[in-house]
């Protein structure tokens, strides 16, 4: 199974058709290690990459696998939204309203529910066999979702001093996540684009990523949520894979007085709690103030 809905299939890392040969999926595997390999001036995260996906073909038993869906290690695929658990931690979370990755899911719903067509039986719209013929765009969208919860779940645990906003509705689109806390007011996006990124004067760029203008489209959403609620940002966040991004906080500069990052999954919480260099923080009455005028402007889509 791949690692997201958008990931390179295994296939596709390796060179070759789905319906290869064993002796042509070998023989393309060889190659792509050579070609990849560290000490002959390949790039390390192509050469992981080749062997995480010799790893879920290599064998006949992990192709089979693989082919129908599943996963050697992991016999259940986890592309559907989790059931609700009793939580054991009784330590309080943060404030949360809306519904993270709700928006995504229900677009990739209804999109797939067209793409499959009108008519045709759709028993499991996450089975991963089904998903990986899916359109880019399609699967974009529960790669979007995925990494929304997973940001959901990560500032749960920021502790009952944070309020989190989640799915809100702005004039430039959906942002993600609006967290407020002792180290100011950041807006959230994550995105998974199932390939790498980079920088380039303050915006994101990549392959995958083909066209868009990510960090321009989380300002204007910032900036619709600031002027309606009259509040003023902290930083802007983009949060991605940690296989995305070569650093783990990558400051790009500043929009509107706020401090725009590139910001690894694993240490989004370390940002929230310990703020950005040179952000303002926010305390005391500010903060209950701030709070307030967001409730009372917060819309959700």
């Amino acid at each position: 199974m791949p690692d997201s809905p958008i990931s390179a299939s295994p296939y596709e890392v390796l060179g070759v058709s789905p319906d290869a040969s064993t002796h042509e999926l070998r023989k393309a595997y060889r190659k792509m290690l050579r070609a990849t390999h560290p000490d002959t001036g390949g790039n390390p995260v192509r050469f992981h990459a080749v062997q995480r996906a010799w790893e879920k073909v290599g064998t006949p038993e992990a192709r089979a696998n693989y082919d129908r869906g599943r996963s050697t290690q992991q016999q259940e695929h986890v592309w559907a939204p989790a059931a609700p658990r009793k939580r054991q931690d009784t330590r309080p979370t943060a404030r949360s309203y809306g519904h993270p990755g709700g928006w995504s899911r229900e677009r990739y719903l209804t999109l797939m529910r067209e793409w499959v067509g009108r008519g045709v039986p759709l028993d499991d719209p996450y089975d991963p066999a089904l998903v990986r013929t899916a359109p880019r765009d399609i699967r974009h969208l529960l790669a979007n979702a995925l990494a929304e919860e997973a940001t959901a779940r990560a500032v749960a645990t920021l502790g009952i001093g944070y309020t989190v906003w989640h799915d809100v509705a702005t004039d430039a689109g959906k942002l993600d996540q609006i967290v407020l806390g002792p180290t100011g007011l950041f807006a959230v996006q994550s995105e998974d684009w199932g390939a790498p990124v980079k920088t380039k004067r303050g915006e994101v760029i990549g392959e995958a990523v083909a066209g868009e203008r990510p960090m321009h489209e989380l300002a204007l959403r910032t900036k619709s949520v600031s002027r309606a609620a009259k509040v003023k940002f902290t930083g802007q966040l983009l949060v991605v894979p940690d296989d995305a991004s070569p650093e783990g906080v990558e400051v790009l500069g500043s929009s509107r007085g706020a401090v725009t990052a590139l910001v690894q999954q694993s240490r989004l919480l370390q940002v929230l709690r310990d703020g950005l260099p040179g952000a303002h923080r926010i305390g005391g009455t500010d903060l209950f103030e701030v709070r307030t005028r967001l409730q009372s402007a917060i819309r959700f889509v």
